[in-house]
């Protein structure tokens, strides 16, 4: 049988792992870890190829074999930390009236990215209460660039209702471009010409690293497509990432995100990732990683991503130690400071030594512990050391080491701070929880997270190291994802297709959100996702009216003969039966794409007995794609749309709400939400027009109540 394999490339702040799965199979092929190469001339891209051509030559793959190469990538963050940036020529446009105000807010200063690290700007404005002038405009481009613009932002007032002008500009710059419109369609002019000046500053960085991995593996002889992680979980393809590269950022976390619940069906979670240096930290929550707007250096953008949050602390941190007792552990790391953990050494090389205190960096302070051998070579104490010491990890753990070595090297510190070794790797480890729980006792909070029902997700090298510990000191249930290690690297070969699209809409009625749930739905088709794949939801944020729909979908290639990741109704009962809570489920319908399943459950509120429906709603690889505490579903054809009236109003009665309720669309081919309408009367005319584009006859409405 011919393999179908997708390769995986995760770029990660000390190492580049990339890991081979047969997609046809669902074997994991093997994998190939590499330090991350900051410092080459063609950054983190270099060690993307080192990656690839290892994995492929170790593992005996053809490169015709392939069939999808995807990645994520720091290139955009990394750009931004360095200041490694390119000067943008802003180009502000709005009707004379208007001038003084938009020329307020399209003049975007130099933008401080960090310590004495800048974006620089340039910038003109063109009237448009007149038709625009091309050699004004050729003019005004050539102005920007004598002034040492190398790539160019158009950003016009209400350019997000009519865009024609952005465009016109766009089409006479020799130079790259980019547009406020075309990452957001929100209002905002500010905003929005802030978000495109970071893009567009990053772009040329992006357009030369992907032209260098695309001609790579051309000249590789590979030719399947090459997708790129995007910060909000899903993949796009290499031509949006020239043009977009503010897309990709925290795409790392993403990926990690999206390879745990590859294998889990958690409903409510917290997602723990422990590298090397730092822990990241993400919210699940019905399923799904939680979504926020990104802050890039105290910058608000209009760009989403996971919500991901960092700790100071992982599996490799150093321990630091005042007056003979432990104040801290971390931030600094033994891959920092070029050291070797003392668990990984062997018994005897830590004969003789002693504790010292020393500077990993030259900036650091001298507080940091590691340990002296006779012959002067520095070893490290961290958290893994602690962890191994007490007997924590198994021995077929990525951070499983030597326990003799690791309780010869605690001994040791424990000697000094007037402990035993038990305690002393206890004490190490307890002050690494603190550092995660301040990070992650907010999360808690803010995504209103029942500690009982929340599970703790372990990624990453370290994951062993601190997740079990945190879970039974602070009774949290908790798994450790499987191939923990290269969670990230799975989760950018597995990751789906997402795509969002936002309009800043005062009252949507039903044609508004059927537009949109058009154009989300052709945004992911273009992108690859399959058709029977598409879950669509539309959202409206009244404060702020804001409507947002959002597809997620397979990519192309999880669909056929992927039959290992597809479940059958035995697998599926038992998987809605753990997220459900009840050995009473039932099937609701019966749908070749999509599981549903219901339960009743009863809760006694003083002498009243309240009865709930709750229902799940997985897809054929058991992903969670809808869950609601209490629903009604109705089950029928096409001409369900013709008692949709009487439908509607009957729940409002029943319920005795003035506005429609929260309804969905499942046909088989897609499930579409539209919680984004509050009248009754735009929400029935949006599910009719719905129906009557769907091809296929089965239909399932599920109401919320």
């Amino acid at each position: 049988m011919n393999r179908k394999i997708r390769l995986g490339i995760d770029v990660g702040g000390t190492f580049t792992k990339a890991i081979a799965i047969d997609i046809s199979s669902g074997d994991f092929i093997g994998k190939s870890t590499v330090p991350t190469t900051h410092n080459s001339e063609r950054g983190v891209a270099n060690g993307i190829i080192i990656a690839l051509r290892d994995l492929i030559k170790n593992y005996n793959i053809d490169r015709s074999e392939i069939e999808l190469i995807s990645h994520s990538t720091t290139q955009a963050v990394n750009a931004l930390l360095e200041g490694d940036t390119a000067k943008v020529g802003i180009i502000g446009m709005g009707v004379g009236l208007e001038k003084s105000n938009v020329i307020k807010r399209t003049n975007i200063k130099n933008v401080e990215l960090s310590l004495h690290k800048y974006l620089y700007t340039c910038y003109r404005f063109i009237d448009t209460s007149q038709y625009l002038n091309i050699n004004q405009i050729i003019s005004t481009i050539a102005i920007l660039k004598k002034e040492g613009a190398e790539v160019l932002v158009v950003s016009e007032a209400y350019g997000v209702d009519d865009p024609s002008n952005e465009k016109y500009v766009m089409k006479y710059s020799d130079i790259p471009i980019t547009a406020g419109h075309e990452l957001t369609g929100i209002y905002g002019l500010e905003i929005r010409t802030l978000t495109a000046a970071i893009n567009a500053g990053i772009m040329p960085k992006a357009i030369s690293t992907s032209k260098y991995v695309e001609d790579v593996v051309r000249n590789e002889n590979i030719t399947c497509p090459i997708m790129i992680m995007k910060g909000d979980g899903g993949v796009t393809d290499i031509d949006t990432f020239k043009h977009k590269p503010i897309l990709t950022i925290l795409s790392g976390p993403a990926a990690s995100v999206a390879g745990a619940l590859l294998h889990s069906h958690i409903l409510h979670g917290i997602f723990i990732e422990i590298g090397g240096t730092s822990t990241n930290i993400s919210i699940i929550k019905n399923g799904k990683p939680e979504i926020r707007y990104v802050t890039i250096m105290d910058h608000p953008t209009c760009i989403r991503s996971v919500d991901v949050r960092v700790a100071g602390v992982a599996g490799g941190s150093l321990v630091r130690i005042s007056n003979n007792r432990i104040i801290d552990v971390g931030p600094r790391s033994a891959h920092i400071a070029g050291l070797r953990y003392s668990c990984f050494v062997e018994p005897d090389e830590l004969d003789n030594a002693r504790i010292i205190t020393f500077k990993p960096k030259e900036t650091d302070p001298d507080d940091y512990v590691c340990i002296e051998t006779s012959n002067n070579k520095k070893i490290a104490i961290t958290n893994t050391c602690a962890a191994n010491a007490l007997g924590l990890i198994n021995n077929e753990d990525y951070a499983f080491g030597n326990k003799s070595s690791a309780i010869k090297s605690l001994s040791l510190l424990g000697k000094m701070i007037g402990a035993n070794y038990q305690r002393t790797a206890e004490m190490i480890l307890d002050f690494s929880l603190k550092k995660i729980l301040h990070v992650m006792n907010p999360m808690i909070k803010e995504n209103q997270l029942d500690e009982k029902k929340t599970v703790l997700v372990g990624g990453g090298g370290g994951a062993s190291v601190l997740v079990p510990y945190l879970a039974t000191k602070y009774n949290f249930n908790h798994e450790i994802a499987k191939n923990a290690e290269v969670v990230s690297s799975i989760g950018v070969a597995a990751a789906m297709i997402y795509e969002e699209i936002e309009q800043t809409i005062d009252k949507p009625d039903s044609n508004d959100v059927s537009n949109i749930i058009e154009n989300v739905k052709k945004k992911a088709l273009d992108r690859g996702a399959v058709p029977e794949s598409l879950s669509i939801q539309t959202e409206f944020v009244n404060e702020r009216s804001l409507l947002r729909a959002t597809a997620t979908g397979n990519v192309e290639l999880d669909i056929g003969k992927n039959n290992r990741k597809e479940i059958d109704e035995h697998e599926a009962l038992a998987i809605a039966s753990s997220i459900l809570e009840s050995n009473h489920v039932q099937r609701i319908f019966n749908m070749k794409n999509y599981f549903g399943f219901t339960c009743e459950t009863i809760k006694k509120q003083l002498f009243v007995k309240k009865r709930k429906n709750p229902i799940v709603i997985l897809d054929k690889f058991g992903r969670i794609r809808l869950m609601l505490d209490n629903a009604k579903v109705i089950e029928g054809n096409k001409k369900i749309k013709n008692e949709l009236n009487s439908l509607i109003y009957q729940m409002m009665k029943k319920s005795n709400e003035e506005l429609a309720p929260q309804v969905h669309i499942l046909d088989d081919m897609k499930i579409v939400d539209f919680s984004s309408l509050i009248s009754p009367e735009h929400l029935i005319d949006a599910l009719k027009n719905e129906i009557s584009k769907t091809n296929i006859d089965k239909i399932t409405i599920i109401i919320k109540i």
